[in-house]
C-alpha cells in the first residue's frame, strides 16, 4: 500500500499542490495578522512550512485512520490484545497530533533559520542544535510526555521491589525508583525498560508483564535490560543516532541548492527565491538518502541483534539464563510472536534475534558459565 500511495502522490503532484496551497493560505493569514507590515522572506518560509506540516499531517492522519482502526479493533481485538476503547483511541490520536505540532513547529523553525543563516557549515549547527533537543526530549519524555498517555505509579513495597533493588545493588545499577505502568489499559502486550541519566535510573514495568512471568523470570528480564546499560549499549545507540543525523545534514548540504531536485518533482523554481529548506530536506530524504538509509538500517539492525545477544549473555553470567529462557518463551507465547520467521526477512526487519536463536545462545552461555564456576 505504501508503494502505491507514494507513486500516486508523485504522479498526481500531491506535494507541489500542497505546498502551493500552503503558500496561498499562509499569505492570507499573514495579510490578516499583519495587514500593513511586510514580513521577511525567512519568516514567510517558516510560516508556509508550518501550514504545510499541519495540512499534510491532518490529511495523512485521515487517510490512515481506517487502517489504524482496523489494526486496533479488528486484528488486535481478534487475537485478544486490544483493551482500548474508541474514546481512548481518538483521545490518543488527538493528543499525539497536538504534541507533534507543539514540539515540531519550534524545532523545525530553528532548523530552517540555521540552514538559512548558518552559511557553508550549517550542517554542524543544525546537528548541534538537534543534539541538545535530543537530550531535552530524553529528559522530559518519561516525566512529562509519557504520563499524558499512561498512569505511572510507584511499585509497592514487597517481595518484587526488594528483589529488584537487590539485583540493582548486585550489579551496581544506580536505581532510584521502580514504577508500574498501566499498559493493560490499551493492550495485552508487555514490556519493561529503564530511563534516566548518570546516577539516577528508574525502572518501568508494564502491569501485563508482572502477570505473565514469575519473580525469577522478571529478574532475569531486568538483568537483560540492565545488561544493555552495563555494556554501554544505550550510550552506543545515542552516539550512532547522532552520527546518523550529522551525516544526513552533511550530505544534504551538497544538494540543497540543486534546482533539478525540486523541478523533477513538480516544484516551481525561480532564481530570486531560495528553495524551501523543508521541501529540499524531504525530497533529499526520499531520493538521494533513501538507499543510504536502507544500507545503514541493515547495519544498525545487525548491531542491535548483536547487542541483544550480549545482554542475554550478561543475564546468563548472573546465573539467570534458565529463568531468562522461560521468561522469553512465556512473553513470546503471550504476544503471539513468530517463533520461526524467515531468516532473510528477520535479518533485515527484526531488531531482536528470533526466539529460537536466543534460546540456543542462552543455553550455550549458561553451560559455559556453569563450567567456569566448576573450574573456579
Amino acid at each position: 500500500y505504501s508503494i502505491i500511495e507514494g507513486l500516486s502522490m508523485i504522479c498526481l503532484g500531491y506535494l507541489p499542490f500542497m505546498w502551493d496551497s500552503s503558500k496561498s493560505l499562509s499569505t492570507s493569514i499573514l495579510v490578516a495578522v499583519y495587514p500593513n507590515q511586510e514580513t521577511s522572506q525567512l519568516f514567510n518560509e517558516i510560516m508556509i512550512t508550518w501550514v504545510f506540516i499541519v495540512l499534510t499531517t491532518l490529511l495523512d492522519t485521515v487517510i490512515k485512520l481506517p487502517f489504524s482502526l482496523y489494526s486496533t479493533f479488528v486484528v488486535e481485538q481478534r487475537h485478544g490484545f486490544n483493551k482500548s476503547t474508541l474514546a481512548l483511541f481518538f483521545q490518543d490520536k488527538l493528543l499525539t497530533l497536538a504534541l507533534t505540532f507543539v514540539l515540531s513547529m519550534p524545532i523545525l523553525s530553528i532548523v530552517i533559520w540555521l540552514v538559512r543563516l548558518g552559511g557553508e557549515y550549517f550542517y554542524f549547527y543544525v546537528w548541534l542544535f538537534l543534539l541538545v533537543v535530543s537530550v531535552i526530549l530524553m529528559t522530559i519524555y518519561p516525566t512529562l510526555i509519557a504520563p499524558l498517555f499512561n498512569k505511572y505509579t510507584k511499585l509497592e513495597d514487597g517481595e518484587v521491589k526488594t528483589a529488584i533493588e537487590n539485583l540493582s545493588k548486585r550489579v551496581s545499577f544506580p536505581l532510584t525508583q521502580v514504577f508500574q505502568v498501566d499498559g493493560s489499559r490499551r493492550s495485552a502486550h508487555s514490556n519493561a525498560y529503564f530511563y534516566g541519566f548518570f546516577k539516577s535510573k528508574r525502572i518501568v514495568l508494564y502491569d501485563t508483564l508482572l502477570k505473565q512471568v514469575n519473580l525469577d523470570e522478571l529478574l532475569a528480564i531486568l538483568g537483560h535490560e540492565i545488561g544493555h546499560w552495563k555494556l554501554w549499549h544505550t550510550v552506543q545507540g545515542f552516539f550512532i543516532s547522532q552520527l546518523y543525523t550529522f551525516c544526513l545534514f552533511l550530505a544534504f548540504s551538497f544538494v540543497q541548492h540543486t534546482p533539478d531536485l525540486f523541478t523533477a518533482f513538480g516544484f516551481h523554481y525561480t532564481v530570486d527565491q531560495p528553495m524551501p529548506v523543508f521541501v529540499g530536506l524531504m525530497l533529499f530524504s526520499q531520493t538521494f538518502w533513501s538507499p543510504v538509509d536502507k544500507a545503514l538500517s541493515l547495519l544498525m539492525t545487525v548491531n542491535s541483534r548483536r547487542n541483544e545477544f550480549q545482554a542475554d549473555a550478561f543475564a546468563s553470567q548472573l546465573g539467570m539464563g534458565e529463568a531468562l529462557g522461560t521468561g522469553l518463551i512465556k512473553i513470546s507465547i503471550e504476544n503471539l510472536d513468530n517463533l520461526v520467521p524467515d531468516q532473510w526477512y528477520s535479518s533485515y526487519h527484526y531488531s531482536h534475534p528470533p526466539l529460537v536463536e536466543r534460546l540456543r545462545a542462552i543455553r550455550a552461555n549458561t553451560a559455559s558459565h556453569s563450567e567456569q564456576k566448576k573450574v573456579n
